[in-house]
C-alpha cells in the first residue's frame, strides 16, 4: 500500500485549521451551555418572600438565578477623585500611554496603546428591591459583563522639543498623550446579578459565583439583554469553528483527490506493464528484425507508440529506463505511451 502523501506546508495548514476550529468549538460548546443555562434561570423578584422561599429550599441555595435591584453600599461608598459629588462602589481609574510606531513594513506610522496604570476599588454593597428587601453581593471582580459608566476622561497632550523629534525618528516612536479615565458603578443604579443565591445563618440573602463553575455576571443592562448578547458570541464561535472545520475538510479533500490521482496513474502504469510483459511473452522466441529493433538497447523489438509525437522505436523497458520522459528521436516530451501490437 502506497503511502499518504502530504507535504510539510499541507500538513501544517491541515493541523492548523483543525487545531484552531476545535479551539472555536470548545469555546462555542462552553458558550452555549452558559447560554442554556441563561434561558432556564429563574428570573426571582427582590422581595421581602424572597427569604421565605430560600428558608423552605433545600440546602438554602438556588444554583442560578437572576436577581435586579439597586445598587446600594453596605458602609461608607467610594468617592470620585474628579468629581466629589459622585459615589459608587466599585471604582477603576486607568491611564494608558497613546503614542505612533514606524511601521518598517507598511512604511507608516500606526497607533499604539499601553497601560502604565490600573487600579481597581471596591466596598461591599447589597441590592435593593421592593420592600427594602436586598441581597448582598459576593465577589463582583470576578464577575463578567460589568461594565460602568465613565463619569472622567481627560486626554494630556505630550509636549516635546526639537531634540525630541530627532529622538522619535531614531527610536521610531512618537508619543502622543496620556489618557485618564474614572469609571464607576454609582450607588442607586440599577444591576442586574446571575449567579447562586443563598440564605445564610443569620437570614441574609447573598448572590455568589456560582459552585457548579457556571459564568457569574453582573451587568447595568436588563436580563434579555445579557441573554441576546451571550446568544450572538455563542453563534459568532459556532460560525468560526464551521469555517475552519470546513477549511480543514477542504484540505483534506484535495489530499484525498490528489492521492487518487497518483494512484489511478500507478494503476494505469501497471496495466501498461503487464501488457508489455504478455506482448513481449508472446514474441520471446522470435528474433527481432534489425529494422523493427529498439534504438536503445538494439536487441528487443519496438513494443511502444511514445505520444504525442508518435514515435515508434524503442521498447517498454528503455522507455521506463530514460533518464526524462523525453523522446529519443525528437526529444519531445512523452505524456503517455501505449503498446504497439504487431501481426
Amino acid at each position: 500500500m502506497e503511502e499518504f502523501p502530504v507535504r510539510t506546508v499541507e500538513g501544517l495548514c491541515l493541523g492548523t485549521s483543525l487545531a484552531i476550529s476545535g479551539f472555536f468549538y470548545y469555546v462555542y460548546r462552553k458558550k452555549r451551555k452558559t447560554v442554556d443555562k441563561l434561558n432556564d434561570a429563574p428570573q426571582l423578584t427582590l422581595d421581602g418572600k424572597l427569604a421565605d422561599l430560600l428558608n423552605v429550599t433545600p440546602g438554602k441555595c438556588l444554583q442560578y438565578v437572576v436577581i435586579e435591584g439597586a445598587v446600594q453600599p453596605l458602609g461608607e461608598p467610594l468617592r470620585s477623585q474628579f468629581q466629589e459629588s459622585t459615589v459608587g462602589v466599585v471604582q477603576k481609574l486607568m491611564l494608558r500611554e497613546h503614542k505612533l510606531v514606524w511601521n518598517s513594513l507598511s512604511r507608516t506610522w500606526t497607533d499604539s496603546e499601553r497601560v502604565l496604570h490600573q487600579r481597581v476599588n471596591a466596598v461591599p454593597f447589597s441590592l435593593v428591591g421592593s420592600d427594602q428587601a436586598n441581597v448582598r453581593v459576593l465577589c463582583p471582580l470576578e464577575a463578567s459583563g460589568l461594565e460602568m459608566e465613565i463619569i472622567h476622561e481627560k486626554f494630556h497632550q505630550a509636549t516635546y522639543g526639537f531634540t525630541d523629534i530627532i529622538g522619535q525618528y531614531l527610536s521610531g516612536e512618537k508619543p502622543k498623550g496620556q489618557l485618564e479615565t474614572e469609571e464607576m458603578l454609582k450607588v442607586g443604579a440599577t444591576l442586574t446579578g446571575v449567579g447562586e443565591l443563598i440564605l445564610d445563618t443569620d437570614r441574609v440573602l447573598k448572590l455568589r459565583p456560582p459552585t457548579d463553575g457556571s459564568e457569574y455576571f453582573l451587568t447595568t443592562a436588563d436580563f434579555e439583554s445579557l441573554r441576546l448578547e451571550q446568544e450572538g458570541q455563542a453563534v459568532v464561535w459556532q460560525v468560526l469553528a464551521s469555517v475552519f472545520a470546513l477549511a480543514g475538510s477542504a484540505i483534506l479533500f484535495w489530499l484525498g483527490h490528489r492521492y487518487y490521482r497518483s494512484l489511478r496513474v500507478r494503476w494505469d502504469q501497471e496495466r501498461l506493464r503487464r501488457e508489455f510483459e504478455r506482448l513481449g511473452a508472446e514474441g520471446s522466441g522470435e528474433q527481432a528484425p534489425l529494422e523493427n529493433a529498439c534504438v536503445i538497447c538494439l536487441t528487443q523489438p519496438r513494443s511502444c507508440v511514445l505520444l504525442e509525437c508518435g514515435h515508434v522505436c524503442c521498447c517498454y523497458s528503455c522507455y521506463q529506463a530514460l533518464p526524462q520522459p523525453t523522446c529519443p528521436i525528437c526529444r519531445q516530451a512523452i505524456k503517455r505511451v501505449v503498446p504497439l501490437y504487431q501481426a
